[in-house]
């Protein structure tokens, strides 16, 4: 995923309103659910995501396979 889609896509779902959550799928495998708009800050196709324990999870544009527009436990 280039860095310009990456920020574009990204922004563009934690900007929706309502917020609604998504998912982001990375090359591992693993899924984070992005489930508040504030949890998440973007800069230069970096992104960090603070998810539930204050557990902070980095992610940057090469590392995203998708951006997935619904809640990780839906996401198939």
């Amino acid at each position: 995923m280039t860095t310009e889609n990456f920020q574009k896509v990204l922004l563009a779902m934690i900007r929706r309103t309502p917020f609604k959550p998504f998912t982001v799928e990375l090359n591992t495998g693993i899924r984070i659910e992005v489930d508040h708009p504030e949890a998440t800050v973007i800069r230069e196709g970096v992104a960090i995501f603070v998810g539930p324990g204050f557990v902070p999870i980095d992610f940057d544009h090469d590392s995203v396979t998708q951006i997935i527009d619904s809640p990780a436990h839906a996401a198939n």
